[in-house]
């Protein structure tokens, strides 16, 4: 077996691939539409779980999901595809505060998502951008250059432009409690990343090895979460999974939870055969198509506003990888030779 490594990221391959195997491992154009459509597939299929209104089991949907994933990425471990550490009980000790504030990202992520559109929920996500970057300036001496601030103020106009759209279109009582939750999900995302950031460093954990821990740890919350908090009485669980689309509903769980396995397996793999920043530009353009994809797929809001809204959005994004990109060559060049 070897091991390719870069930018703190590993993926294992097999030592001597067939010729085929080889070329598409190795394919610039296949890891970029494969991230892309990771990302899109897990918004989508999150977006159907919970789009109806009367679903309220969130902490269940998230169990599933972290159940799949860490099965998966076992499996894969188990066949040589990647590689991740094994359980440590101290390194779990260490790592479990971040487990809590996963919990607290991913439900509130969950909740915004089945009251706004994709197309909102997209691009008020980039507001976590400025919370993380500003987060950055205070606790590891980051800096926001001019370039990024102009970025920063084309996302609050993005989401300026897709509140006052989606306001027209259905304002209504759901529409403000997504808001609420939209908000604090940027405000525990934040938190999530910095925390995260923090703890990498000192563990020196890299992709997988993350991805392994946040989910095999974070498990035991949403079940014990769910069962507290959630009604699992037979009326309940009729009403979340209707008979009609019982076996829809729980694939689409399935499916997001394996298209978080793809979203940071395609990650490593567009990383390693380009390079960062083209995977930085990538995550700034894949805004467009997962914000177009809740046009097609769900009954969002379609008006000059919404529209408006995802192409600014997708500027900011752009200018913002483009900053940080300038950003890191400029502190390449300031090291002393």
């Amino acid at each position: 077996m070897s091991n390719e490594k870069k930018d703190n990221i590993e993926v294992t391959t097999s030592s001597v691939p067939a010729p085929v195997t080889k070329s598409l491992t190795n394919s610039a154009p296949l890891s970029i539409l494969s991230y892309c459509m990771a990302s899109i597939l897990m918004t989508v299929t999150n977006k159907y779980v919970v789009s109806g209104m009367s679903f309220n089991m969130n902490f269940l949907l998230l169990a599933v999901q972290g159940f799949v994933c860490v099965g998966l990425i076992s499996v894969l471990k188990a066949l040589g595809i990647i590689t991740y550490r094994e359980f440590n009980k101290n390194e779990a000790k260490k790592w479990s505060p971040i487990a809590f504030l996963l919990v607290g990202m991913i439900y509130t992520s969950s909740k915004s998502l089945q009251y706004l559109s994709i197309p909102v929920y997209t691009i008020f996500k980039n507001l976590t951008i400025i919370l993380i970057a500003y987060g950055e300036v205070l606790w590891f001496g980051g800096k926001v250059t001019s370039m990024a601030l102009s970025s920063f103020l084309l996302m609050v106009l993005s989401s300026v432009i897709a509140c006052y759209g989606d306001s027209n279109a259905e304002g209504n009582w759901n529409l403000n409690i997504g808001y609420f939750w939209m908000l604090t999900n940027c405000f525990s995302t934040a938190s999530f990343v910095l925390f995260m950031r923090k703890r990498i460093k000192l563990t020196n954990f890299k992709d997988f090895d993350t991805m392994f821990y946040n989910n095999l740890l974070s498990i035991p919350i949403l079940v014990i979460s769910s069962f507290i908090l959630e009604d699992w009485s037979a009326e309940n669980l009729e009403r979340n999974f209707p008979t009609d689309s019982r076996v829809a509903t729980i694939s689409a769980m399935v499916i997001s939870g394996m298209s978080a396995v793809g979203i940071s397996y395609t990650s490593a793999w567009c990383v390693r055969v380009t390079s960062s920043t083209t995977y930085s530009m990538v995550g700034a353009l894949n805004k467009l198509p997962i914000a177009l994809s809740g046009l097609i797929f769900f009954d969002a809001a379609i008006n000059f506003f919404s529209v408006t809204s995802i192409f600014v959005g997708f500027a900011a994004g752009l200018v913002y990888a483009v900053a940080k990109q300038k950003q890191k060559e400029q502190e390449a060049a300031n090291l002393p030779k």
